[in-house]
């Protein structure tokens, strides 16, 4: 059997697209979300779900612990959850900026505080963080989601560099616009139909898929190769 796979943020979109890759690959996956049965659903092959909060580092921690248990060490953790709340700064509420600096931060902080200790061990293993376009460059009403991803882009290069010598891998994977439920958490009506109309003009976002065959390009290539960053996004994407 091949060697474990984690993903967080796995019961729709990127994560569970790349949640089906892998277990098309043959790997065995744990599967990581609070909503358990869209998890359920994809009926992966060796494989585990479980609801958690990505913020609780005792839950991930048992969770994986678990998984572990069944399928050995987690060479590859992809820390996928995250959430996008848009709004002007100057209105948006406190509790919009708090709970996407709690996903979007700490969410990747527990996973990888779970296993990186035990990949420097045994020298080898990957950590896969999904951040954005938007932890490169400014989005107007993105504010503290930008925040947000510019904080995983430094931390993922940081941990990176600490931990190269010991040969694990940190890879951040930047996608710009994706087809995916992320901008219905946004309240502001307005600020999402003119998210909207402007996908239009560029033909709508990128597929899960592709995103998802980034990061299994980026982990099949040998331990000895990180590609430290991959961004993409739709060609008519200017910004």
């Amino acid at each position: 059997m091949k060697k474990l796979i984690v993903i967080t943020g796995a019961s729709s979109g990127i994560g569970a697209a790349i949640a089906k890759s892998f277990a098309d690959l043959g790997h065995p996956t744990l599967l990581l979300a609070r909503r358990l049965e869209p998890m359920l659903e994809l009926n992966l092959p060796n494989s585990l779900a479980e609801s958690v909060d990505v913020t609780d580092l005792a839950a991930v921690e048992t969770a994986i612990r678990k998984a572990e248990a069944t399928y050995g060490p987690t060479d590859l953790l992809v820390n996928c959850a995250g959430v996008m709340l848009l709004g002007h700064a100057a209105t948006q509420s406190f509790a919009e900026w708090q709970t996407m600096l709690d996903v979007n931060i700490k969410g990747v902080l527990t996973g990888t505080h779970v296993v990186l200790g035990d990949m420097v061990a045994r020298q080898g293993g990957t950590i896969i963080n999904i951040s954005s376009i938007a932890g490169r460059k400014t989005f107007d009403q993105h504010g503290v989601y930008c925040g947000s991803k510019f904080a995983v882009h430094a931390i993922t290069e940081a941990m990176r560099k600490e931990v190269s010598a010991s040969n694990v891998r940190l890879i951040t994977i930047a996608p710009g616009v994706v087809e995916t439920p992320l901008l219905s958490h946004t309240t502001d009506t307005e600020i999402v139909s003119d998210y909207e109309a402007w996908k239009e003009t560029i033909e709508a976002g990128l597929e899960p898929q592709t995103v998802a065959d980034c990061v299994t390009f980026a982990y099949n290539q040998p331990q000895s190769v990180c590609i430290r960053e991959i961004v993409l996004a739709k060609t008519k994407q200017a910004d």
